[in-house]
């Protein structure tokens, strides 16, 4: 057959298409209502000429694998993408390749579906002429497992996703995020590397978020964080590395969030509290060589920091049971003062600022007096 629209054309449901090797220069390849078996073999190459969206799917129990999709159409009116699935259920996308795109995989009013072993680059410059690598929107029971996203705006874009995964993925070198959540209830994001992107992950307006055994590297710049943090309630963050960034982690306005046994090492900020916080625990953390472990604005709020390893504690341990005998501050004076007047940080590693924290720690004036770990660990906690 001539093109892969006409084999689309003539199949029937239960088809399998195999396409053979080479170049396919095609564009709004359309496939509606049947459930197809889509495989190539050779890693054949679907060429979109820049003309719009490579392959439009609405369909129950397809699949599509073994594709490279190029030259995907850019627009500031149409989501054009390399997989456009919309209105489908029980499907699987996995194996594909797909370079030079302006969305990679846009997903849409969809559930139960898988989205593996993907590997989604290209050259985004500006936020407003680029798309997100996976886009998911709107849907239920998703799965996006062991891709590879480079080069876009946001990595993986969730917008109304509920009851969904993310795991082990790479997304690094993105504009904006590597992970994006908005207004998605009930899902879980495990094992991904979130790597030199604008920032890391943001997880926004959303409860109910587990986040496990990730780590976030690298994510440097002036408003560049490890995680965002913005209104979402409910949720937990265990076994995960932050490591190299501006800002580990930003909240602002989350209530009843658990941080139990993660890594913050050699990060600008490790915590950074903004206002409305409430009822959040940090528990067995490691704080490790950050320059500032905590800063906070506001009171208290019943949140509670205990059992954490501080590599900044100077305390001793007469009795021997691995706890420190003298509480810790992790806010210093130096982060309110940097909070206050950003320029102050060049006085970072002097001796004066060691002085004036050393002073703030006996006599707290302008730091939260309450806000202290009773039970600093000795040790490095191991998890």
């Amino acid at each position: 057959m001539k093109t892969i629209q006409v084999a689309v054309d003539r199949a029937e449901n239960g088809d399998v298409i195999r396409i053979k090797s080479g170049v396919y220069k095609e564009h709004d390849i359309t496939i509606i209502d049947k459930s197809l078996t889509i495989i190539g073999e050779g890693l054949p190459v679907i060429d979109a000429e820049m003309e719009g969206t490579a392959i439009s799917i609405r369909a129950e129990k397809f699949s599509i694998e073994g594709l490279k999709i190029i030259n995907v159409g850019r627009s500031h009116t149409n989501d054009f993408a390399g997989i456009l699935i919309s209105n489908s259920k029980n499907f699987e996308v996995k194996n594909n390749r797909l370079d030079q795109v302006f969305f990679g995989i846009l997903l849409e009013n969809s559930s139960d579906g898988i989205i593996s072993g993907n590997k989604i680059t290209s050259n985004a410059k500006n936020q407003a002429t680029s798309g997100n690598g996976v886009h998911l929107w709107k849907a239920e029971k998703i799965t996006v497992k062991n891709n590879e996203i480079i080069g876009l705006r946001d990595g993986i874009y969730l917008e109304f996703v509920n009851n969904s995964e993310i795991l082990n993925n790479l997304c690094k070198d993105n504009l904006r995020y590597g992970l994006h959540f908005m207004f998605s209830d009930q899902d879980l994001y495990r094992g991904n590397i979130f790597e030199n992107n604008g920032a890391g992950v943001a997880v926004m307006y959303s409860k109910f978020i587990d986040m496990q055994d990730n780590q976030f590297r690298k994510n440097w710049g002036s408003a560049s964080y490890g995680l965002l943090l913005k209104e979402i309630n409910d949720s937990e963050l265990k076994n995960n590395i932050f490591e190299d960034n501006t800002i580990a982690i930003s909240a602002d306005n989350t209530n009843r969030i658990n941080y139990i046994e993660n890594d913050f090492k050699n990060n600008g900020y490790a915590i950074r509290i903004r206002g409305a916080v409430y009822d959040n625990i940090f528990e067995r953390n490691n704080f490790l060589y950050n320059s500032f472990d905590v800063a906070y604005t506001g009171r208290l709020n019943e949140n509670k920091f205990i059992n954490n390893y501080w590599s900044g504690y100077s305390g001793y341990d007469l009795d021997k049971d691995g706890i420190g005998d003298v509480p810790f501050r992790p806010v210093t004076l130096f982060s309110y003062l940097v909070n206050k007047t950003p320029e102050a940080i060049v006085l970072l590693r002097s001796m004066f600022i060691d002085m004036l924290d050393f002073s703030e720690k006996v006599s707290p004036i302008f730091t939260p007096a309450d806000l202290i770990d009773e039970q600093p660990q000795m040790k490095r906690i191991q998890w």
